[in-house]
């Protein structure tokens, strides 16, 4: 499709003589060239009174050109200025446009979605503002990335249990062995470790993978989970990542069901999701975590699991987990 030019004043005299000759308005855009809804838009947006004038209709036509077809709504000073000063205080653009809106309750100009706070970031000139703008979003990327970039590759993972049908008490946190896994990603994509937090203690397991594959994360997360007693592991709750595509695989090896995250939905796997952010402080992002060995996975995942936590009640991950360790011991030997 070849790019759109506006009419030109010839093009518009020649519109007025065919309507005054009673031509139809498909006769007079094929003489044109111009497709029958353009002419008919012209006439329908120019006429005065049932009568097309190709002078008055070009003036106007410049007129309305000039004219911009919608303030932008960040272009008021002090809402910008507003914007500009919760993202230094590090708030998300999602939590700065629901706060306004809080605030001017009965503005509906003032109603704005975090879209157009990422897009008045975006086009601010380039200069020392709009990096330091950047910076303060969560990823800081110099450039938006696209909505979407190629096939949506989610729900292509056979026979997904879906995180609706897993039972109550793994979202109670009220009974352990329910796990949650994930990879983060080295540089460039190249390289990549697993990471399986249990969602009652917060105990997390690192796992060394040869690569990003279905094969070697299985394999990877079998020799992590393998050593834990089976009362310990009951279920793996995970994102639709393409790598764990042998879910079923897993679960035969381990008799760990899988379920799997709906999309963009980060906060039903919220303790893996801490967890990345955590070790990012090990592993910062832009690094060949192929260098890591498994020895210092274990010893970045002990460091972790040596830090108290707040839900917990000041107690350390590795204390709580010892504890179910030892509950499960005794269960087993039938021991009340």
């Amino acid at each position: 499709m070849g790019r759109y030019h506006e009419l030109s004043l010839g093009e518009r005299v020649s519109i007025q003589i065919g309507l005054e000759r009673g031509e139809s308005v498909s006769a007079i855009a094929a003489v044109l060239g111009r497709s029958t809804s353009t002419v008919s838009r012209e006439v329908s947006r120019h006429s005065e009174c049932g009568r097309y004038a190709a002078d008055e209709a070009h003036c106007r036509a410049q007129v309305l050109r000039q004219k911009p077809r919608r303030l932008r709504k960040l272009a008021d000073g002090l809402r910008w200025e507003r914007v500009q000063q919760l993202l230094r205080q590090r708030w998300s653009p999602q939590q700065i446009a629901l706060r306004l809106r809080q605030e001017h309750p009965d503005d509906r100009r003032g109603a704005m979605s975090h879209e157009t706070i990422y897009q008045a970031i975006y086009l601010t000139p380039r200069g020392a503002l709009r990096s330091e703008l950047i910076a303060c979003l969560r990823r800081g990327h110099r450039n938006r990335l696209p909505r979407s970039r190629g096939q949506d590759r989610r729900d292509l993972i056979p026979d997904m249990r879906k995180i609706h049908i897993r039972p109550p008490e793994v979202e109670q946190r009220l009974i352990p062995g329910h796990w949650e896994g994930d990879l983060i990603k080295g540089e460039g994509n190249r390289s990549a470790v697993g990471v399986l937090v249990e969602r009652v203690t917060g105990f997390v397991v690192l796992a060394r993978m040869p690569s990003a594959s279905a094969v070697s994360t299985l394999n990877s997360f079998d020799a992590a989970l393998r050593p834990i007693p089976p009362g310990l592991r009951k279920t793996l709750t995970y994102d639709q990542g393409r790598e764990m595509a042998a879910h079923l695989a897993l679960t035969a090896r381990l008799g760990m069901e899988v379920y799997f995250a709906d999309p963009h939905s980060p906060w039903q796997r919220g303790s893996c999701e801490n967890t990345n952010g955590l070790l990012r402080q090990y592993l910062p992002k832009g690094t060949d975590l192929s260098r890591f060995s498994q020895d210092e996975l274990n010893a970045i995942a002990l460091s972790l699991n040596t830090r108290p936590r707040i839900r917990l009640k000041i107690r350390t991950p590795l204390e709580c987990f010892t504890e179910q360790l030892a509950l499960d011991q005794m269960k087993t030997a039938g021991i009340q």
